[in-house]
């Protein structure tokens, strides 16, 4: 019996294994770093912190806070507040498939999804720690400290803080929209999506040269027209480059329906809002795309771009209890 009771308890933990790997037909392949490759333990750490308040200098503020699950691992507010009510910088990226970015912030600056993890616990406005403080603290707790040293064989540190929350986001993978199942041919889109589907990809609107491919963003940099002058520089903050005055990296638009407000400063309230932004043409700024122009489109070609924006909501993923805080 207690040879059964461990094949069983093993089979379940591969296929949650499986589950938490397994890369969708037709994604590209995910780069995990050689030092932390993906083990059940790891991947439950990682969950634990991601939901930890102590990570924040006066625990009143987790990654979840601005990345909830419900929202595509966004939030629903133009700036999450970090600790002692601060008021954001920028509006939360959804973490829906972060695990495929090549580079990470609005600015692209950052090469690991490891290195992501320390800007949030040590920025002012966000969780306002320092990294080295936010180990010690977690290690005086046992049962975290039993499993860093299960999961990275050392005690609690900057180290298995920035691994473990990496390991988790790397599952955060988003594959089961609507469209999805239309593209697999196990669905269907109602005609208004699929009419949107055709104007998405359509030299008329040219959504698709930057929000491209399976993931729907070609992670370019790129000035939309949003403003004549910009508070927030982008990249020019990381490169210092006049060109690059305004210019942000393209997000995905998957789960976009449920991510809203939108934008680096989440200025714009509604889908209608941003496809009115780009029918117009956005303002004339010196670094605007050359994508970005008048559409002239009307309101039932709004619509049924809105229509096929909400077809890659993927409810599966953003109700998935296996993410949650439970």
């Amino acid at each position: 019996m207690l040879l059964i009771l461990f094949a069983s308890c093993k089979k379940n933990i591969d296929n949650e294994y499986t589950i938490l790997t397994n890369i969708p037909d037709g994604f590209p392949s995910i780069e995990v770093p050689s030092d932390n490759q993906f083990t059940i333990e790891r991947w439950n750490l990682g969950k634990d912190l991601f939901y930890e308040k102590m990570l924040s200098i006066d625990s009143s503020v987790s990654c979840a806070t601005c990345h909830k699950q419900v929202f595509g691992f966004s939030d629903n507010v133009s700036k999450t507040n970090g600790v002692n009510s601060l008021a954001g910088t920028r509006n939360a990226p959804t973490l829906s498939n972060i695990g495929f970015q090549p580079y990470f912030t609005k600015e692209g600056g950052v090469a690991t999804l490891e290195q992501q993890v320390l800007i949030p616990i040590e920025e002012h406005n966000e969780m306002g720690f320092n990294i080295l403080d936010a180990g010690l603290r977690l290690n005086k707790i046992a049962t975290y400290k039993e499993k860093s040293i299960k999961s990275y064989q050392r005690e609690m540190d900057y180290y298995v803080i920035t691994r473990a929350i990496s390991c988790f986001e790397r599952s955060l993978i988003s594959s089961n929209s609507a469209y999805d199942l239309w593209l697999n041919e196990e669905g269907q889109l109602n005609s208004s999506a699929l009419r949107g589907k055709d104007l998405f990809y359509s030299s008329k609107t040219n959504c698709s040269s930057c929000h491209s491919d399976i993931l729907f963003t070609n992670f370019g940099f790129y000035n939309n027209g949003l403003y004549l002058e910009y508070e927030d520089k982008g990249r020019f903050r990381l490169t210092q480059d006049s060109i690059d005055i305004g210019t942000f990296k393209v997000p995905t638009l998957r789960n976009i329906a449920v991510s809203a407000p939108y934008m680096h400063d989440g200025s714009l309230n509604t889908l209608r809002d941003v496809l009115k932004h780009y029918n117009s043409g956005g303002n004339n700024h010196a670094n605007k795309s050359k994508f970005i122009k008048t559409l002239n489109l009307n309101e039932s070609e709004i619509n049924d771009l809105i229509s096929f924006l909400e077809s890659l909501t993927d409810y599966e993923f953003i109700n998935n209890k296996i993410f949650k805080n439970e």
